[in-house]
């Protein structure tokens, strides 16, 4: 298994989900991920990085 690292933009959250956005390969679509999985802190427009299964808040 190839684990890749992945950054992405907070586009929208949605209750207990966030819509997110890959920056580093754009894409038309987004991603949808449950809040629990995400940094407590994040707001819309924050930046992440996903990298060993773990999302991290790299700009908020």
């Amino acid at each position: 298994m190839i684990l890749e690292t992945m950054f992405f933009t907070v586009e929208k959250i949605d209750g207990d989900y966030a819509h997110l956005r890959r920056t580093d390969k754009p894409s038309e679509d987004t991603r949808l991920v449950a809040r629990a999985l995400l940094p407590e802190e994040i707001i819309e427009g924050s930046q992440l990085k996903y990298e060993m299964l773990q999302y991290e808040l790299i700009r908020r």
